[in-house]
C-alpha cells in the first residue's frame, strides 16, 4: 500500500475506543437499569476510587463536567470576590470561566515559547497582591516543569490547582498529573484520552477537608449522610452511574491508549520536516499522553485548507487567547505576545487510538507538501 492509498484521515474517530468497551458497558448498564441506581451508585464509587489511585491521590470526586471540577474546587478553597487567580491565556475558555464563576478575577499569564505552558517567570509576572492561586494547565496532554512551578507557588504562598483536563495519567518526573497541586481537575468529555459517552468530570485530592467540601458542594451543599441538611451553598454537579460505568470500563485501557498516542506522535515528529512545521516541544521530564498533536506553521489557514482538500481533518487549539475573547478583555492588562503569536500558528493534526501508522505517515507527508518551504515559525 502506498501513502496515496490510505484515503481520508479524520481529525478524530471515537469508534475504535467505543468498540473496545461496547459489550462491557452494555452489561454494566444493564445492571444499573435493573437496580435503578442512577445517582451516587456503586459504579461512581468504584470509578472514583480507581481513578484517584491512577492520579496518586487519596480522594476522587466525580462531577458533571470538567468545568464544574475547576469551579467547585476554587469555591471550596474559599476563592471568590476580591481574589485573583493566575491562568495561562492559551487554554480552553473553561479555565478562565471557572475563575469568573467562582467570583474571582483571572490574571492572564503568557507562556513559554517552546512548550506553550506556564513557567515560574510567567507566573510571577502575573501575580499581584490580590493573587490567591495559580491554575496550571497541562496543555495538549503534556506537563511543564511542575517541580519548579510548585516551588514558585509555595514560595509565593499561593494555592496550586491543576487543570489536567487533557492529561489523564500524564507524568512529570514519574509523578502523575493531579498529585502536585492541592487538587487536580479532569474532564471526561468524549474526545478526551479517557472519555465518557457524554459530559463528566472529576476532582482528585489528598486533602480530606477539601474532598469533603467538594463532595458536599457538588450535591447542593448537603451534609454527609443527610438528604435535607444543607451546610454549604452548592450546586447540582453529580457524576451519574451510567457515565461512571463507561469510565470504569475504559480505565484499564488508558495506559495502552496513551502509549499508542505517543507512538503516533513519534511518527509525526520523525516524518514532518522541521522546516515546514514545528511540533510543540515537550520537556525531558514529562511523559505526556499526547491528547493533541499540535504543530506550528505559518500560513496556518492555507495549510489547513490544503490538507482538507486532500482528505485530512485538522483542528485549532486555540485560535484566540482568553484575554482577547470579548467576555474576558476586561481582565486583560496588556499584550501577551507569545500566546498571541502561537494562536496564529498552531494546528492540531489527527491523533487517536485506532489510527493506523500509515495514516500518520500520510498526514506527515502532506504537511510537508502543504506547508510553505521554510515556513516553520
Amino acid at each position: 500500500m502506498t501513502l496515496a492509498d490510505v484515503g481520508t484521515v479524520p481529525f478524530l474517530d471515537l469508534q475504535p475506543v467505543t468498540e473496545a468497551v461496547r459489550e462491557e458497558v452494555l452489561a454494566r448498564w444493564s445492571t444499573i437499569l435493573d437496580e435503578c441506581s442512577f445517582i451516587h451508585g456503586e459504579p461512581v464509587r468504584s470509578f472514583e476510587k480507581r481513578f484517584a489511585a491512577v492520579c496518586g491521590a487519596t480522594h476522587g470526586i466525580g462531577t458533571a463536567n470538567g468545568t464544574d471540577a475547576l469551579h467547585l474546587t476554587l469555591r471550596a478553597l474559599g476563592i471568590g470576590a476580591g481574589d485573583e487567580v493566575v491562568v495561562p491565556t492559551n487554554t480552553f475558555v473553561a479555565t478562565a470561566e471557572a475563575v469568573v464563576l467562582a467570583g474571582a478575577r483571572p490574571s492572564f499569564a503568557d507562556v513559554d515559547p517552546s512548550t506553550l505552558m506556564l513557567t515560574p517567570a510567567s507566573i510571577e509576572a502575573a501575580v499581584t497582591p490580590r493573587t490567591r492561586a495559580v491554575v496550571v494547565v497541562h496543555l495538549y496532554g503534556q506537563m511543564g516543569d511542575l517541580t519548579a512551578v510548585r516551588a514558585t507557588t509555595e514560595r509565593l504562598g499561593l494555592l496550586l490547582v491543576e487543570d489536567a483536563a487533557q492529561a489523564h495519567d500524564a507524568r512529570w518526573e514519574g509523578r502523575p498529573a493531579g498529585s502536585f497541586g492541592v487538587a487536580g481537575c479532569f474532564s471526561f468529555y468524549p474526545g478526551k484520552n479517557l472519555g465518557a459517552f457524554g459530559d463528566a468530570g472529576a476532582v482528585v485530592t489528598s486533602d480530606d477537608w477539601l474532598a469533603d467540601r467538594i463532595r458536599s458542594m457538588r450535591d447542593h451543599g448537603r451534609a454527609q449522610g443527610s438528604h435535607h441538611e444543607h451546610v454549604l451553598v452548592g450546586s447540582n454537579s453529580r457524576l451519574d452511574s451510567l457515565q461512571a460505568a463507561v469510565l470504569d470500563a475504559k480505565l484499564r485501557f488508558l495506559p495502552a491508549w496513551n502509549e499508542e498516542r505517543r507512538r503516533l506522535f513519534d511518527v509525526y515528529r520523525e516524518g514532518i520536516d522541521p522546516q515546514a512545521a514545528r511540533p510543540v516541544d515537550e520537556l525531558p521530564g514529562s511523559l505526556g499522553v499526547r491528547h493533541l498533536a499540535v504543530v506550528r506553521v505559518r500560513d496556518r489557514d492555507d495549510v489547513r485548507r490544503a490538507l482538507a482538500e486532500r482528505g485530512v481533518g485538522t483542528g485549532i487549539h486555540y485560535p484566540t487567547p482568553c484575554h482577547l475573547l470579548p467576555p474576558y478583555t476586561q481582565y486583560a492588562t496588556g499584550p501577551l505576545p507569545v500566546a498571541e503569536a502561537a494562536a496564529r500558528e498552531v494546528v492540531s493534526l489527527p491523533l487517536y487510538p485506532g489510527m493506523r501508522r500509515e495514516q500518520a505517515e500520510r498526514v506527515a507527508a502532506l504537511v510537508n507538501d502543504c506547508a510553505r518551504p521554510g515556513g516553520a515559525p
